[in-house]
Protein backbone atom coordinates (compact mmCIF):
# COMPACT_ATOMS: atom_id res chain seq x y z
CA UNK A 1 0.00 0.00 0.00
CA UNK A 2 2.97 2.38 0.87
CA UNK A 3 1.52 5.97 1.22
CA UNK A 4 -1.75 5.26 0.61
CA UNK A 5 -2.22 3.16 3.30
CA UNK A 6 -3.58 5.30 5.57
CA UNK A 7 -6.67 6.10 3.18
CA UNK A 8 -8.13 2.87 3.58
CA UNK A 9 -10.06 1.59 6.63
CA UNK A 10 -7.61 0.66 9.07
CA UNK A 11 -9.39 -2.41 10.91
CA UNK A 12 -10.41 -3.93 7.67
CA UNK A 13 -6.24 -3.65 6.55
CA UNK A 14 -5.64 -5.54 9.85
CA UNK A 15 -7.91 -7.83 9.48
CA UNK A 16 -6.39 -8.71 5.53
CA UNK A 17 -2.67 -8.15 7.00
CA UNK A 18 -3.74 -10.96 9.68
CA UNK A 19 -5.29 -13.24 7.14
CA UNK A 20 -2.00 -13.18 4.75
CA UNK A 21 0.19 -13.73 7.88
CA UNK A 22 -1.90 -16.90 8.48
CA UNK A 23 -1.99 -17.78 5.38
CA UNK A 24 1.94 -17.90 5.05
CA UNK A 25 2.24 -19.97 8.49
CA UNK A 26 0.06 -22.75 7.62
CA UNK A 27 1.26 -22.92 3.53
CA UNK A 28 4.87 -23.07 5.51
CA UNK A 29 4.32 -24.52 8.51
CA UNK A 30 5.88 -23.77 11.79
CA UNK A 31 8.62 -25.88 14.13
CA UNK A 32 7.01 -26.57 17.03
CA UNK A 33 9.93 -26.80 19.25
CA UNK A 34 11.83 -23.51 18.31
CA UNK A 35 8.81 -21.27 17.37
CA UNK A 36 7.39 -18.11 19.80
CA UNK A 37 4.10 -17.88 20.96
CA UNK A 38 2.94 -14.42 18.88
CA UNK A 39 3.97 -17.16 16.03
CA UNK A 40 1.87 -20.22 17.05
CA UNK A 41 -0.84 -18.17 17.10
CA UNK A 42 -0.94 -17.92 13.61
CA UNK A 43 -1.36 -21.34 13.10
CA UNK A 44 -5.21 -22.51 12.53
CA UNK A 45 -6.94 -24.02 15.67
CA UNK A 46 -4.60 -22.25 18.07
CA UNK A 47 -5.62 -19.19 20.21
CA UNK A 48 -2.59 -16.94 22.30
CA UNK A 49 -3.94 -18.75 25.14
CA UNK A 50 -3.46 -21.92 23.67
CA UNK A 51 -0.09 -20.59 22.33
CA UNK A 52 1.15 -19.74 25.45
CA UNK A 53 0.22 -22.85 26.76
CA UNK A 54 2.42 -24.83 24.01
CA UNK A 55 5.60 -22.47 25.17
CA UNK A 56 5.06 -23.15 28.84
CA UNK A 57 4.68 -27.18 28.55
CA UNK A 58 8.01 -26.77 26.54
CA UNK A 59 9.77 -24.94 28.74
CA UNK A 60 8.62 -27.23 31.52
CA UNK A 61 9.03 -30.67 30.16
CA UNK A 62 11.74 -30.05 27.39
CA UNK A 63 11.02 -30.36 23.47
CA UNK A 64 8.57 -32.48 21.86
CA UNK A 65 9.48 -35.68 20.64
CA UNK A 66 5.87 -36.18 19.07
CA UNK A 67 2.49 -34.41 17.86
CA UNK A 68 0.62 -36.66 20.60
CA UNK A 69 2.12 -34.73 23.30
CA UNK A 70 0.24 -31.72 22.35
CA UNK A 71 -2.53 -33.63 23.52
CA UNK A 72 -1.35 -33.26 26.97
CA UNK A 73 -0.73 -29.63 26.85
CA UNK A 74 -3.47 -28.05 29.22
CA UNK A 75 -6.45 -26.22 26.65
CA UNK A 76 -5.64 -28.06 23.57
CA UNK A 77 -8.33 -30.61 23.75
CA UNK A 78 -8.87 -33.55 19.98
CA UNK A 79 -10.53 -30.55 17.95
CA UNK A 80 -7.67 -28.39 18.21
CA UNK A 81 -4.98 -30.99 18.03
CA UNK A 82 -7.25 -32.06 14.46
CA UNK A 83 -7.16 -28.10 13.22
CA UNK A 84 -3.90 -27.80 14.05
CA UNK A 85 -1.21 -30.28 14.26
CA UNK A 86 -0.92 -30.45 10.59
CA UNK A 87 1.01 -27.23 10.52
CA UNK A 88 3.29 -27.90 13.29
CA UNK A 89 6.65 -29.54 12.48
CA UNK A 90 9.11 -32.12 14.67
CA UNK A 91 12.67 -32.20 13.48
CA UNK A 92 14.52 -35.29 14.93
CA UNK A 93 11.30 -36.59 16.36
CA UNK A 94 10.02 -39.99 17.57
CA UNK A 95 8.48 -40.41 14.17
CA UNK A 96 9.63 -39.02 10.66
CA UNK A 97 6.33 -37.80 9.78
CA UNK A 98 6.23 -35.31 12.27
CA UNK A 99 8.32 -33.32 10.27
CA UNK A 100 6.45 -33.31 7.15
CA UNK A 101 2.61 -31.93 6.59
CA UNK A 102 0.70 -35.19 6.71
CA UNK A 103 -1.39 -34.88 8.96
CA UNK A 104 -1.78 -37.38 11.68
CA UNK A 105 -5.11 -38.34 11.27
CA UNK A 106 -3.86 -39.55 7.55
CA UNK A 107 -0.53 -41.51 9.27
CA UNK A 108 -3.39 -44.98 8.29
CA UNK A 109 -2.63 -44.15 4.74
CA UNK A 110 1.04 -43.82 4.90
CA UNK A 111 1.09 -47.41 6.22
CA UNK A 112 -1.18 -48.82 3.71
CA UNK A 113 1.78 -47.21 1.46
CA UNK A 114 4.69 -48.90 3.17
CA UNK A 115 3.10 -52.04 3.18
CA UNK A 116 2.98 -51.79 -0.56
CA UNK A 117 6.25 -50.84 -1.18
CA UNK A 118 7.55 -52.74 1.83
CA UNK A 119 10.13 -50.32 2.55
CA UNK A 120 10.70 -48.42 6.30
CA UNK A 121 9.54 -44.18 6.13
CA UNK A 122 12.84 -43.41 6.01
CA UNK A 123 13.76 -44.90 3.10
CA UNK A 124 10.22 -44.38 0.96
CA UNK A 125 10.53 -40.61 1.78
CA UNK A 126 12.39 -38.25 -0.38
CA UNK A 127 11.91 -41.67 -3.54
CA UNK A 128 10.15 -39.80 -6.05
CA UNK A 129 10.84 -42.76 -8.35
CA UNK A 130 9.31 -44.91 -6.06
CA UNK A 131 6.61 -42.94 -5.14
CA UNK A 132 5.58 -41.99 -8.76
CA UNK A 133 5.01 -45.34 -9.36
CA UNK A 134 2.18 -45.46 -6.55
CA UNK A 135 -1.36 -44.99 -7.72
CA UNK A 136 -3.67 -42.72 -5.74
CA UNK A 137 -6.77 -44.34 -6.46
CA UNK A 138 -5.46 -47.80 -5.26
CA UNK A 139 -4.47 -46.21 -1.56
CA UNK A 140 -8.24 -44.12 -1.34
CA UNK A 141 -11.45 -44.91 0.50
CA UNK A 142 -14.32 -43.87 2.19
CA UNK A 143 -12.55 -41.57 4.54
CA UNK A 144 -9.87 -40.62 2.20
CA UNK A 145 -10.08 -39.91 -1.29
CA UNK A 146 -7.59 -40.19 -4.25
CA UNK A 147 -6.95 -36.54 -3.88
CA UNK A 148 -6.03 -36.70 -0.43
CA UNK A 149 -3.44 -39.41 -1.43
CA UNK A 150 -2.27 -37.73 -3.93
CA UNK A 151 -1.33 -35.32 -1.63
CA UNK A 152 0.20 -37.31 0.66
CA UNK A 153 2.60 -38.74 -1.95
CA UNK A 154 3.62 -35.23 -3.03
CA UNK A 155 4.63 -34.36 0.69
CA UNK A 156 6.52 -37.58 1.37
CA UNK A 157 8.27 -37.12 -2.16
CA UNK A 158 9.66 -33.44 -0.73
CA UNK A 159 9.10 -33.75 3.09
CA UNK A 160 9.52 -30.53 5.02
CA UNK A 161 9.65 -28.63 1.80
CA UNK A 162 9.61 -25.03 2.50
CA UNK A 163 7.16 -23.92 -1.10
CA UNK A 164 8.93 -19.85 -0.70
CA UNK A 165 10.99 -18.80 -3.40
CA UNK A 166 14.28 -17.96 -3.02
CA UNK A 167 14.58 -15.23 -0.64
CA UNK A 168 17.10 -12.48 -2.65
CA UNK A 169 18.66 -9.62 -0.32
CA UNK A 170 20.57 -6.90 -1.32
CA UNK A 171 24.32 -6.83 -1.01
CA UNK A 172 25.71 -3.81 1.37
CA UNK A 173 28.35 -2.15 0.76
CA UNK A 174 31.13 -2.46 3.81
CA UNK A 175 31.48 1.28 5.27
CA UNK A 176 28.49 2.42 3.96
CA UNK A 177 26.32 2.59 7.27
CA UNK A 178 25.27 6.01 7.82
CA UNK A 179 24.10 8.57 5.18
CA UNK A 180 27.70 10.56 6.17
CA UNK A 181 29.26 8.01 4.27
CA UNK A 182 27.55 8.24 0.93
CA UNK A 183 29.68 10.67 -1.70
CA UNK A 184 28.08 11.72 -5.18
CA UNK A 185 29.05 8.86 -7.76
CA UNK A 186 28.88 5.76 -5.51
CA UNK A 187 27.20 2.60 -7.18
CA UNK A 188 25.36 0.47 -4.58
CA UNK A 189 23.03 -2.03 -3.92
CA UNK A 190 19.51 -1.57 -2.13
CA UNK A 191 15.94 -2.86 -2.11
CA UNK A 192 13.22 -0.89 -3.28
CA UNK A 193 10.90 -0.21 -0.02
CA UNK A 194 8.28 2.00 -1.75
CA UNK A 195 7.18 2.64 -4.88
CA UNK A 196 4.67 5.82 -5.90
CA UNK A 197 3.93 6.80 -9.17
CA UNK A 198 6.88 9.75 -8.75
CA UNK A 199 9.67 7.35 -8.16
CA UNK A 200 11.13 4.63 -5.69
CA UNK A 201 12.86 4.56 -2.22
CA UNK A 202 15.60 2.33 -1.88
CA UNK A 203 17.12 1.18 1.03
CA UNK A 204 20.52 1.54 1.18
CA UNK A 205 21.01 0.01 4.72
CA UNK A 206 21.67 3.95 5.81
CA UNK A 207 18.61 4.11 7.49
CA UNK A 208 17.52 6.47 5.49
CA UNK A 209 16.03 5.78 2.17
CA UNK A 210 16.92 6.72 -1.26
CA UNK A 211 14.65 8.53 -3.71
CA UNK A 212 15.04 7.61 -7.50
CA UNK A 213 12.82 9.98 -9.34
CA UNK A 214 10.92 8.60 -11.50
CA UNK A 215 12.81 10.36 -14.51
CA UNK A 216 15.70 8.68 -12.98
CA UNK A 217 14.63 4.92 -13.54
CA UNK A 218 15.01 3.78 -17.08
CA UNK A 219 16.49 5.47 -20.83
CA UNK A 220 13.31 5.90 -21.45
CA UNK A 221 10.02 8.17 -20.90
CA UNK A 222 7.87 6.44 -17.74
CA UNK A 223 5.14 7.97 -16.96
CA UNK A 224 4.44 5.61 -13.02
CA UNK A 225 7.55 3.94 -11.07
CA UNK A 226 5.23 0.95 -10.87
CA UNK A 227 5.93 0.78 -14.45
CA UNK A 228 9.60 -0.30 -14.07
CA UNK A 229 9.81 -1.51 -9.99
CA UNK A 230 8.08 -3.23 -7.53
CA UNK A 231 8.63 -2.87 -3.58
CA UNK A 232 10.92 -5.61 -2.39
CA UNK A 233 13.33 -5.99 -5.89
CA UNK A 234 16.79 -5.21 -5.69
CA UNK A 235 18.36 -2.93 -7.71
CA UNK A 236 21.65 -1.06 -9.05
CA UNK A 237 21.60 2.67 -8.28
CA UNK A 238 24.35 5.32 -7.98
CA UNK A 239 24.51 8.58 -5.57
CA UNK A 240 23.80 11.92 -7.45
CA UNK A 241 23.36 14.04 -4.27
CA UNK A 242 23.17 13.84 -0.84
CA UNK A 243 21.51 16.53 1.37
CA UNK A 244 22.74 16.16 4.85
CA UNK A 245 20.57 18.60 6.27
CA UNK A 246 17.71 17.48 5.14
CA UNK A 247 18.81 13.77 5.29
CA UNK A 248 18.20 13.38 1.27
CA UNK A 249 19.72 11.30 -0.90
CA UNK A 250 18.78 11.62 -4.56
CA UNK A 251 19.75 8.58 -6.81
CA UNK A 252 19.33 7.45 -10.09
CA UNK A 253 18.75 4.00 -11.97
CA UNK A 254 21.12 5.34 -15.33
CA UNK A 255 24.79 4.10 -14.44
CA UNK A 256 25.80 4.93 -17.71
CA UNK A 257 24.58 8.31 -17.66
CA UNK A 258 27.44 10.95 -17.38
CA UNK A 259 27.82 12.63 -14.15
CA UNK A 260 26.02 16.66 -13.86
CA UNK A 261 23.32 15.30 -16.69
CA UNK A 262 19.84 17.68 -16.56
CA UNK A 263 16.79 16.35 -17.51
CA UNK A 264 16.10 16.90 -21.38
CA UNK A 265 12.78 19.25 -21.97
CA UNK A 266 9.97 17.71 -23.33
CA UNK A 267 9.47 14.57 -21.19
CA UNK A 268 11.67 11.94 -22.77
CA UNK A 269 13.14 11.10 -19.44
CA UNK A 270 16.74 10.92 -21.12
CA UNK A 271 20.14 13.13 -19.84
CA UNK A 272 22.32 14.86 -21.52
CA UNK A 273 25.38 17.08 -20.15
CA UNK A 274 23.54 20.59 -19.13
CA UNK A 275 24.44 23.45 -21.32
CA UNK A 276 24.71 26.88 -20.47
CA UNK A 277 21.69 28.84 -21.79
CA UNK A 278 22.25 31.65 -23.90
CA UNK A 279 20.57 34.73 -22.37
CA UNK A 280 18.02 35.75 -24.57
CA UNK A 281 17.36 39.89 -25.12
CA UNK A 282 14.45 41.49 -24.24
CA UNK A 283 11.60 42.31 -25.75
CA UNK A 284 12.50 45.27 -28.13
CA UNK A 285 16.27 44.72 -28.15
CA UNK A 286 18.55 43.59 -31.04
CA UNK A 287 21.53 41.04 -29.69
CA UNK A 288 23.94 43.65 -28.55
CA UNK A 289 21.91 46.39 -27.67
CA UNK A 290 20.86 47.13 -24.16
CA UNK A 291 23.45 48.78 -21.78
CA UNK A 292 26.50 50.52 -22.78
CA UNK A 293 27.88 51.64 -26.24
CA UNK A 294 25.77 49.01 -27.64
CA UNK A 295 22.29 51.33 -26.82
CA UNK A 296 24.23 54.71 -28.05
CA UNK A 297 25.18 53.31 -31.64
CA UNK A 298 21.39 51.93 -31.81
CA UNK A 299 20.43 55.34 -30.64
CA UNK A 300 22.72 57.47 -33.85
CA UNK A 301 21.76 55.05 -36.25
CA UNK A 302 17.66 55.57 -35.40
CA UNK A 303 18.89 59.39 -36.01
CA UNK A 304 21.15 59.07 -39.11
CA UNK A 305 17.90 57.53 -40.58
CA UNK A 306 15.41 60.12 -39.94
CA UNK A 307 17.73 62.63 -41.60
Amino acid sequence: MGQYQHVVIQSGLARSLDAVVEDCVNAVGVDLNTASAPLLARVSGLSPAVAASIVRWRDANGAFRSRKQLLDVSGLGPRTFEQAAGFLRIRDGDDPLDMTGVHPETYPVVQKLLAATGRPVNELMGRSDMLRTLKPEAFADEKFGAITVKDILTELEKPGRDPRPGFVVARFNEGVSDIKDLQPGMVLEGTVSNVAQFGAFVDLGVHQDGLVHVSQLAHKFVSDAREVVRTGQVVKVRVQEVDLARKRISLTMKLDAPAGAARTPGGDNKFRPAARQEQRPRQGEAAGQGTGQGALAAAFAKLQGRR
